[in-house]
């Protein structure tokens, strides 16, 4: 599920296994805020050191070269999940990142406790958890990179299905589970079962990267 902030559900404190974080961070006086912001909900485990399932929280105040590098290296370890918080984010960087493997990105200025927390428990979900305005961005590429794609001959190998195509379109709109089985009259194991099929056939990491890959192929 791709997500703006207001629409996702931390569940109860303390309920299921604690998601083991790790905070990364280019200055100590921003690793130290995230770490005493997280520190006090029992829904966290803090590590220094990521590990499978680990959810990664990485800091920064925008995505220069070296800050895209961390990005890419600490986000494709292996089983590792991630959220950015960032400062500011150009109109050309959001694919990039969705595709390094972010699925949940935190504007700084709104870094509250309960909204890390919120971007940490949805990227352990494999849940995609953007702000409303980058959720609007992202969903305001489509026709220039249709038309990017609409030149290029034949359809990939491991291309989307007309179902699969549909099911990403309406995640990308951001609707749920339950709102996009009821908009195609399927039920909510099929929708589940077609997100796993495309992730795991194409190889990628979680729903908003499936909607990064369909934006960039014209399918959506």
């Amino acid at each position: 599920m791709l997500t703006s902030p207001r629409t996702t559900d931390t569940g109860a404190a303390g309920a299921g296994p604690r998601i083991p974080v790790v905070v990364a961070a280019p200055d100590p006086i921003s690793r130290e805020g995230a770490v005493s912001q997280l520190r006090r909900h029992p829904q966290i485990e803090l590590r220094e050191e990521s590990g499978p399932g680990t959810v990664a929280l990485l800091i920064e105040d925008a995505l220069d070269e070296a800050a895209l590098a961390r990005l890419r290296r600490v986000a494709r370890s292996e089983r590792t999940r991630a959220v950015l918080v960032v400062g500011t984010l150009r109109e050309n960087e959001l694919l990039d990142v969705i595709e390094c493997g972010v699925g949940a990105i935190v504007w700084r200025r709104e870094a509250t406790a309960h909204r890390l927390v919120q971007a940490v428990v949805a990227a352990s979900r494999g849940d995609g958890d953007l702000p409303s305005d980058l959720l609007g961005r992202l969903i305001s590429q489509v026709g220039t990179l249709h038309r990017g794609a609409a030149g290029r001959p034949g359809t990939p190998a491991l291309g989307l299905a007309p179902r699969e195509a549909d099911v990403l379109r309406l995640v990308a709109e951001g609707l749920d589970t339950g709102e996009i089985a009821s908009k195609l009259s399927y039920s909510e194991r099929t929708v589940k079962n077609v997100m796993h099929g495309i992730t795991t056939r194409l190889h990628l990491r979680n729903r908003a990267h499936a909607v990064a890959y369909a934006l960039r192929e014209g399918y959506i």
